[in-house]
């Protein structure tokens, strides 16, 4: 439900019912942030995302205002987010090892960020979005990588 909806119920105004989310989200994010010392281990995916941003002339990671977002899914169990400044592979790859367990299968997109997986101690498959996807989503019965977008899609906005 957006902020505007719930300012409808109860008669407060719009800003204030997203001061409220807002503050809600906060400490959502505190209580998963104790939790986050988790430690992901056999099939795992990761993906990162840019969201929010005002789209005027510019579009994709470079449009002004957007906040990317790395994730950590581990299949049929928890998900691990962070707010990061970028999403180069100097960034990603600390979090990525310090969070997910030696020897797990990790899948990924094609972004070039995850190339420094390739020589490190994970099993390291990537999944092409466009010619996989909706084999993936219909023919399997694990659906790649967007299990992360949805989650995303789904609690942080």
């Amino acid at each position: 439900m957006t902020a505007r909806s719930a300012a409808n119920i109860p008669g407060i105004q719009p800003n204030s019912a997203a001061l409220f989310y807002r503050k809600i989200r906060e400490v959502i994010a505190y209580h998963l942030e104790q939790e986050s010392h988790e430690i992901f281990d056999g099939i795992v995916e990761l993906d990162e995302s840019c969201f929010g941003g005002i789209r005027k002339d510019k579009r994709g990671r470079g449009a002004a205002g957007k906040v990317a977002v790395f994730g950590i899914l581990k299949r049929g169990s928890k998900v691990y987010t962070k707010v990061v400044g970028d999403t180069k592979s100097e960034t990603l790859m600390p979090l990525i090892t310090r969070k997910t367990a030696p020897d797990s299968v990790v899948y990924t997109d094609y972004y070039r960020s995850y190339n420094a997986l390739d020589v490190s101690h994970f099993y390291h498959e990537r999944i092409n979005h466009p010619a996989l996807l909706f084999k993936l989503i219909y023919y399997s019965p694990l659906s790649y990588i967007r299990n992360l977008k949805g989650y995303a899609n789904h609690w942080l906005l």
